[in-house]
């Protein structure tokens, strides 16, 4: 029923291009009347546009001549005509969706339409790229066509930032035309490039600032996401993370360390490989308790000796040098799973890092603290747009659709794609499979053809390399350790006989131009050259660009770029990605995926029928099985995998969601806090909320006064304010004890502001705050941590764990809320203060190294037994000697 539909009405995508096509002739109608206009005038028309919009034509209604004087800026300047199915992509784009446009579409170009467009509103437009590398070379190679009609434009870079200046020149190449800048300029600029982590970790960043004057970031306005299925969705269950060295000892890592290998798998621990957890059995807690030398593992005293014995299981059992992490220069450097890149700097938290520190013999870096955490789910829906750019999101549309109401279109090729896409052959072992691709390799070689070999990790990039070598095969390897030279490696792929080795094609970013390129080559001729001039490097390029026309010939008669798959990924969408880098604008080319059963996604998500097939044929290691049956059986395997990680990163959200209500509150605060002129207010209002709380505590309404504590209220209020209330007794009624106590207080305060001056005391008043609601936020985090690890308990008592997180998360926050006014009160109260050198020594926090790092990004953890609650009446743990109740518990 569904087809029939289909075939009367079209696709949703089909009736999407239908609506949009209209839109396309409107623009292209006015090509002749926008050629006609002069440089000068063509950069008026921003002017003109600011103007409509402001007498009240919305952008929409711009749409079609912004869009036309782009197209003719980017002829002029760039040699670069947008395609009509360029045009297509920037109104996607400009109406908030995701435009999946293959390889070499020119996706770059396609971003120059809605940026141009939406940055003469002056809120500012966001172009997010999956590397540092990517964010410079855009805002170079697009920075004329903005920089022509009158908008500015910034760079954001790891610990560096820049204004696009076509006048500054630069003795760094790769630097040329980027004037150095404050991180606050480059983000007033109209238009500004940089990477998700740097957009993050600067909204983090921002909302831990002691002043309102150093925030970097403006309002979030509108984003659009280059390779949106990488940040959005394979990036989206790890958490950006910003962290301070805690005080712990990291000896315990060393300890646990050497235990691990003692321990038995199957017997002492299990390891579920899908979810990436370990489990210790009773057996094997018992062996850990033996070995540490503790009576019960699950004592409180020792709870966290659980969490660390299992970080160090994982350490072991689920993470593999060279393939999750390298060690070099004595340290453990993260490999980006998804991009192949090494990330000095990141460090995996929760102390599974420093456990495979230990595991590796380095030396162990103290565990740091969380002080400030977003994911990229929740930091990008900030955004009042969002759009979004890959060549592969259609197989995610679902996602993109649910999570971020981001609907796919999927806009056609310039040209019609003739890539021919081959079965995949399948083989018994990993060496067999090795060997078939060592051959097609050779044969490819002999005749010229270039090709390009995908792994999925650096240990296996670097295995093929070694057997290219011993059959004396040139080639380029492009993984995570060689990086710095990636873009010429790529770029050079399609020369003829080119053989490159690559690990995760996900966001390179690069094409791959049959022939080669020829800017490239040219820098190849002239390398030696000290400083060339203007006629030698015209020279050197025309000489590069006959050199390329002519190899793209012979390229394209070899049959154009090959592809060669050496392990199918979770996602079919990294499959397509690799794949997609053949066959750009209609050229040929081929590709072909070789797999063995020992592979991870065979092994782990069931190739025992295909086994079971192979050995009752009888087959030799050698011989391969080549159909359709196979490649169907792999990609419905991928589908369960692509759905199973779906849930997770859902169940994450709706976790973090809770998390995400939190972290909005509290930044919303903070700002407040520091946009105040004065908050003598609002600790006015924090007075009559701890007052309300304590008479209601100690002179219940529903009680006789002559039961009520009134020493004990006196008390209280001396520990919190510092001053000590005579003649609570006079007063029996709640409120008039209530306004009496209040009064005073007030009173206090009014004497002490005397007496130091108002503006010192508006200057504590901001300093005292924001230092609590910091210190507070960083301990409800690390609450939050551990409320998470032990909230799958309550599904064994059928409760469902999400409602519980929801429940005991709001109370948690409201506890914390009413420590932050407590905590503020006594320390402006207590403050002994004459001088403004005396209050600056308030405001220097402690110097600390912040470490900028990605979580783990895992589903809550298995249960860990709780803490023995604290009686009301019992001794306080704090160790005041006070009752619990009118100590620390005084709100719990």
């Amino acid at each position: 029923m569904l087809s029939i539909l289909k075939k009367v009405f079209g696709t949703k995508n089909e009736r999407e291009l239908k609506r949009l096509w209209p839109m396309v002739h409107k623009i292209n109608a006015l090509e002749p009347e926008v050629a006609a206009l002069s440089d000068a005038e063509l950069a008026r028309k921003t002017e003109e546009f600011k103007k409509r919009l402001q007498e009240g034509e919305t952008l929409d209604d711009l749409l079609f001549e912004a869009f036309a004087v782009v197209r003719e800026t980017a002829k002029r300047l760039l040699n670069m005509r947008h395609f009509d199915v360029q045009l297509i992509g920037g109104i996607v784009l400009h109406e908030g969706k995701i435009a999946e446009m293959k390889t070499g579409e020119g996706k770059t170009l396609v971003a120059t339409l809605p940026v141009y467009l939406n940055a003469l509103e002056g809120k500012g437009v966001h172009v997010v790229t999956v590397n540092d590398y990517l964010a410079k070379r855009d805002a170079q190679w697009m920075g004329p066509i903005y920089h022509h009609l009158g908008l500015s434009v910034g760079v954001i870079q790891h610990e560096e930032s820049f204004l696009y200046d076509p006048t500054y020149k630069s003795d760094d190449r790769r630097y040329e035309h980027l004037r150095p800048c404050s991180r606050k300029e480059a983000y007033n600029a109209d238009i500004t490039y940089g990477t998700n982590n740097e957009f993050g970790f600067d909204y983090l960043r921002d909302n831990m600032k002691y002043d309102i004057n150093d925030y970097c970031q403006r309002e979030l306005n509108y984003a659009i996401v280059d390779e949106v299925d990488s940040i959005l969705i394979d990036e989206a269950r790890t958490p950006l993370i910003i962290s301070g060295p805690s005080e712990e000892s990291v000896g315990k890592y060393y300890k646990i360390d050497k235990i691990i290998p003692k321990l038995k798998k199957d017997v002492d621990f299990t390891i579920d490989e899908k979810a990436k957890t370990v489990i210790l059995t009773e057996e094997g807690s018992i062996k850990v308790e033996k070995l540490l030398g503790v009576d019960n593992l699950f004592d409180p005293a020792h709870i966290d000796l659980v969490h660390h014995v299992l970080q160090g299981l994982k350490a072991h059992h689920l993470f593999k040098r060279d393939v999750d992490y390298v060690v070099k220069d004595g340290k453990v450097i993260i490999v980006d799973e998804f991009t192949g890149r090494l990330m000095p700097g990141r460090r995996w938290s929760d102390g599974l890092h420093q456990a495979i520190e230990a595991k590796e013999g380095v030396k162990i870096e103290s565990e740091n603290q969380t002080l400030a955490t977003i994911t990229f789910q929740n930091y990008f829906r900030m955004y009042k747009k969002l759009a979004g750019m890959t060549g592969t999101a259609d197989t995610e549309a679902e996602e993109f659709a649910k999570i971020y109401n981001l609907d796919v279109v999927v806009v056609p090729t310039n040209k019609p794609m003739i890539r021919v896409d081959h079965p995949d052959v399948i083989y018994k072992t990993e060496r067999a499979k090795f060997k078939a691709v060592i051959r097609e390799i050779e044969e490819c070689h002999k005749r010229g053809q270039p090709v390009l070999v995908g792994t999925i990790s650096i240990e296996k990039s670097e295995l093929l390399s070694k057997m290219l070598k011993k059959k004396g095969i040139k080639h380029s390897v492009l993984n995570a350790k060689y990086h710095e030279k990636e873009a010429e490696i790529i770029a050079q792929a399609g020369r003829p006989g080119a053989v490159t080795i690559a690990t995760n094609m996900a966001g390179r970013g690069t094409d791959i131009i049959l022939g080669g390129n020829p800017e490239g080559l040219a820098r190849e001729f002239l390398k030696d050259k000290k400083d060339p001039t203007e006629e030698e490097k015209a020279e050197a390029l025309r000489k590069a660009k006959e050199i390329c026309e002519r190899d793209r010939q012979k390229v394209i008669e070899a049959g154009g770029l090959h592809i060669i798959g050496t392990e199918r990924h979770e996602a079919r969408r990294i499959d397509n990605q690799l794949r997609g880098r053949s066959g750009r604008q209609g050229d040929p080319g081929s590709s072909r995926f070789y797999l063995s059963l020992e592979d991870d996604l065979m092994r782990i998500f069931g190739s025992d029928r295909i086994s079971g097939l192979m050995n009752k044929l009888g087959m030799d290691e050698d011989v391969p099985i080549e159909n359709r049956m196979v490649t169907r059986a792999i990609e419905n395997a991928q589908r369960r995998v692509e759905a199973h990680n779906f849930e997770i990163r859902k169940h994450l959200l709706e976790y973090d969601d809770v998390m995400n209500k939190q972290r909005t509150e509290i930044y919303r605060f903070r700002k407040e806090i520091l946009s105040a002129d004065s908050l003598k207010d609002r600790i006015f209002e924090m007075i009559e909320d701890v007052v309300d709380a304590l008479v209601y505590e100690y002179c219940p309404e529903d009680q006789h006064p002559e039961y009520w504590e009134y020493e004990e209220l006196s008390n209280n209020l001396y520990g919190i304010f510092g001053v000590k209330i005579e003649g609570l007794e006079e007063f029996k009624g709640q409120e008039a004890l209530k306004e009496e106590i209040i009064k005073r207080l007030k009173e206090f305060y009014e004497e002490k502001e005397k007496e130091i001056g108002s503006d010192l005391m508006r200057y504590l008043e901001r300093i005292i705050t924001l230092q609590v609601v910091d210190n507070q936020w960083k301990d409800h985090l690390l609450a939050m941590d551990h409320l998470k690890e032990g909230i799958g308990l309550r599904g064994y008592g059928q409760k469902d764990p999400l409602v519980e997180y929801k429940r005991e998360a709001y109370d948690m926050f409201m506890e914390m809320s009413e420590r932050i006014k407590q905590e503020t009160l006594t320390r402006i109260f207590k403050v002994q203060i004459k001088t403004e050198d005396e209050a600056e020594k308030i405001s220097r926090k402690q110097e600390r190294q912040l470490v900028y790092n990605r979580g783990n990004g895992q589903e809550p953890k298995k249960p860990v037994k709780k803490k023995k609650k604290v009686g009301r009446n019992e001794p306080c743990p704090c160790g005041s000697g006070k009752k619990y109740k009118k100590c620390c518990g005084i709100n719990a």
